[in-house]
């Protein structure tokens, strides 16, 4: 008989996913709109397992939902799902003897290229955000396997039976790598392995801790209304460095704080209006009574107001056609009268 369906406490399902049930409204009052979309559903784990490698499968159903929830839902996780979430990975090795990924090591089996791709293929979790060393010296006879490599109490080895090389009798590996975090995969940079220790090996990093991701759509019963309701079922495959319950809930936070600006919206402000230019800045230039020298050339430099004047300096005067000091220290007495100064240069304004 298959399992029965698991309901995940409320400390394992994700509050993102979970609602509230929304109170009756009383007789007359207003229902806002964002407690009348509100949906109830339920989170069902019908299944879990961990396989010989210690990957684990999990499928959840959710629901009920409105028509084009499910996909919506269904969508949004598997996309976070496969590529945002924050995993580890090995990310170089170092080879006792060895310089490049295409030389042998004496006594091995496998050449240098079968341990890198044999490494890569080690799933470790580290919950430090620093850069990680692994170490490892195994004499022959001997099948060296993830066990064997001894890390801080920061990582640990999520498939021990992981095999990595086979050292024959009198001969000896001696192995180093390198373990850090982050998102996605991440193929090896060149330009910086070029900078790198030679004897470091560098390996494309593969960090997602999900390996697979399958959702589909059942319509379940009609709900109120006679409108159709739908049922989520989502199968999550992890490598084992994570559950699929917490990968489903770090999933769902993503999300969240994804939308939660959007939450929040409102409409941009209106543009203040720009202040009223005081009464004096409105005073024409034919009332500041200057000489006709002054005032022409300030026509021909396009000044008609003492605002206009008002952007300028007394270096700014003496720059006009025809200004001289003369005139300069005429207008900035005739602004002066007013309660306007100018200043005496550019840096000083």
């Amino acid at each position: 008989h298959p399992p029965a369906p698991q309901r995940l406490p409320s400390s394992q399902a994700s509050p993102g996913l979970i609602r509230r049930p929304v109170a009756e409204p009383q007789v007359g009052h207003h229902v806002p709109f964002e407690l009348q979309t509100v949906l109830q559903y339920q989170i069902d784990r019908v299944e879990h397992q961990v396989a010989d490698d210690r990957s684990q499968t999990g499928v959840f159903v959710i629901g009920p939902l409105e028509r084009g929830q499910a996909i919506t839902l269904g969508n949004s996780l598997r996309r976070v799902l496969m590529g945002a979430l924050e995993g580890s990975a090995i990310t170089a090795v170092r080879i006792a003897g060895v310089n490049h990924e295409y030389a042998t090591v004496p006594g091995v089996r496998e050449d240098v290229l079968d341990i890198l791709l044999n490494c890569k293929d080690v799933t470790v979790s580290s919950r430090s955000r620093e850069l990680e060393i692994g170490r490892l010296v195994v004499n022959g006879p001997a099948t060296v396997t993830a066990a064997d490599l001894q890390f801080s109490s920061q990582v640990s080895v999520i498939d021990g039976d992981r095999p990595i090389a086979t050292v024959a009798d009198g001969h000896s590996l001696e192995l180093e790598v390198h373990v850090e975090r982050g998102v996605g995969y991440r193929p090896v940079d060149r330009r910086a392995e070029d900078t790198a220790a030679i004897d470091l090996l560098q390996i494309d990093a593969v960090f997602m801790p999900v390996r697979r991701v399958n959702y589909s759509v059942d319509e379940t019963a009609v709900g109120e209304g006679g409108s159709a309701r739908e049922r989520l079922r989502l199968e999550i495959q992890t490598d084992g460095s994570v559950t699929p319950d917490d990968a489903m809930a770090q999933a769902a936070n993503q999300l969240i704080a994804l939308f939660q600006p959007l939450a929040s919206l409102t409409m941009a402000d209106e543009p203040g209006l720009e202040p009223e230019p005081s009464a004096e800045a409105q005073i024409p230039l034919e009332e500041l009574n200057l000489s006709v020298r002054a005032y022409n050339c300030l026509k021909r430099a396009q000044v008609n107001s003492v605002s206009d004047l008002m952007g300028f300096s007394y270096e700014d005067l003496l720059e006009i056609k025809n200004f001289g000091s003369k005139s300069a220290d005429e207008v900035i007495e005739a602004l002066e009268r007013i309660g306007i100064s100018l200043p005496q240069s550019r840096t000083s304004a």
